[in-house]
């Protein structure tokens, strides 16, 4: 990848034929089973949950407070360097370090959600929040392993096709366990419906079977700053071998991956996280009390099922596209404003809606325009945060954004329902508008800050090299 000079003109933008031509790559194919692999259990443990609860009677300060199960989400950094350190006995020998990852990962929620499905919220309230965390934790850790494959499958001038293969598969995710859960629930109640997203895990472990494990190299940078650990053991030789070789492996795995961060950014840095952290505030605090919404508004299940569920996965997954087309031609950091301003100017139709009831028209006029924004905004966020990473420590430092990427929203939604309860959801909607616009002065602030960094779109080969954005350095 090479960084424009300054003063310098950018390199012609790719034809459409060529942006396209990126999805007949194999591992696209593989990329969107894992993202639906990935999407599967987000809903179980969030909005199809929140139905499940309040049909169960569950107050809706409880089903607020029970969308902290999501926060296991945001705080996946903490257990990140395992991942991406540690050799899972037997199974790294035959599938390799992600994959072996990620089919225990898939083996966990697959148990969390069987738990799930025996489980009575009206009795036991308790032991279902349990298993909610159980199948949260493994999903969480399926995706650090996820996002490290995807990066270190694909060169950089390919992740935003990744990333929108990801989007579809994750998506196709939602719609089963959104709309598909509601349909199974209305023949076999919540039991057999939780039984079957537990079969579906199945997709996921069938493509990381049938994929290849990545071979990711380490920068020229990194190797000195892994140096720093051999000195350490080195300065240190008096200590206990195990005692040695555990801090050793701790500052590789765990402090070296953040310091690498700061080393290459700076000041920036802080920046570039407070723009990770606040990016999906919005979307994630309006998701808590979309469907509670739709509900108590006045739609049938089978309404919100069609139009939310089925069509607004069209227009995500639409969305997705648009955006991993955009991205390669126009620059992430433009994508990823527009995206932002979407994002957060979509949540007033929600206010339009209900001011004016239940009409079919309406809905289908928001979750168009809710969806295709999420698709584009996600896609190009997605590849941005892929740019970012050091393929040394693909898993840790992803798992950091990630983890950022979902904390505030996780936090502030778990107060969603609270507000409702206090304000009505005309202004609620109102609210999650407001605290979008921080994401969008931020973006524009990073695209000012740096205009002559190189686009996603420059990139014409595998060599390591900025990317907009945070001039982040990959492999």
């Amino acid at each position: 990848m090479t960084t424009v000079p300054e003063g310098a003109a950018a390199p012609p933008r790719r034809s459409w034929a060529q942006a396209l031509r990126v999805y007949a790559q194999p591992r696209m194919l593989a990329m969107l089973c894992l993202g639906f692999s990935a999407g599967l259990p987000f809903l179980l443990v969030f909005t199809t949950l929140t139905a499940w609860l309040s049909e169960a009677g569950v107050s809706r300060t409880a089903i607020g407070f029970f969308s902290w199960v999501g926060i296991t989400y945001s705080i996946k950094v903490l257990w990140s360097p395992i991942v991406d350190r540690l050799q899972l006995p037997l199974l790294h020998r035959i599938f390799g370090r992600r994959r072996s990852w990620i089919l225990l990962a898939q083996l966990t929620v697959a148990a969390g959600l069987c738990g799930m499905a025996y489980t009575d919220p009206v009795t036991d309230l308790a032991r279902l929040a349990v298993f909610a965390v159980l199948v949260a934790f493994g999903s969480a850790t399926q995706d650090v392993a996820i996002d490290a494959w995807r990066i270190e499958a694909a060169p950089v001038k390919e992740q935003a096709a990744m990333a929108a293969s990801y989007v579809f598969g994750y998506r196709m995710a939602l719609l089963v366990a959104g709309a598909g859960a509601l349909y199974i629930v209305t023949w076999f109640e919540w039991t057999g419906a939780y039984l079957a997203m537990a079969a579906l895990m199945g997709v996921g472990m069938i493509a990381a079977l049938a994929s290849r494990e990545p071979d990711a190299s380490t920068p020229r940078d990194t190797v000195f700053m892994e140096a720093r650990v051999k000195q350490f053991m080195t300065r240190n030789a008096h200590l206990p071998q195990p005692l040695r070789n555990a801090l050793g492996w701790l500052i590789g795995a765990v402090v070296c991956p953040f310091v690498d961060f700061f080393a290459r950014h700076g000041a920036l840095a802080l920046v570039i996280l407070a723009f990770i952290g606040l990016y999906r505030v919005t979307d994630i605090s309006m998701g808590v009390m979309a469907l509670p919404f739709y509900l108590e508004l006045g739609f049938s299940r089978a309404e919100i099922a069609n139009i939310s569920g089925i069509f607004g996965m069209v227009m995500t997954i639409t969305g997705g596209a648009i955006g991993g087309l955009l991205v390669p031609r126009y620059g992430v950091m433009r994508v990823l404003l527009a995206g932002a301003i979407l994002a957060a100017s979509t949540n007033l139709l929600f206010s339009v809606m209900a001011l004016v009831g239940p009409h079919i028209w309406m809905l289908m006029i928001t979750v168009s325009a809710d969806n295709l924004a999420g698709g584009i905004a996600i896609t190009a966020f997605i590849a941005y945060l892929s740019g970012l990473t050091n393929t040394a420590y693909t898993a840790t430092q992803y798992a950091l954004f990630s983890s950022l990427m979902t904390l505030p929203g996780k936090t502030i939604g778990g107060a969603a329902g609270a507000v409702v309860d206090a304000v009505g959801y005309a202004w609620f909607f109102v609210y999650v508008f407001a605290i979008g616009i921080p994401a969008v002065l931020l973006c524009i602030y990073l695209t000012r800050k740096l205009p002559v960094e190189a686009r996603l779109a420059d990139a014409d080969d595998d060599a390591p090299g900025d990317v907009d954005g945070g001039g982040a350095r990959r492999a």
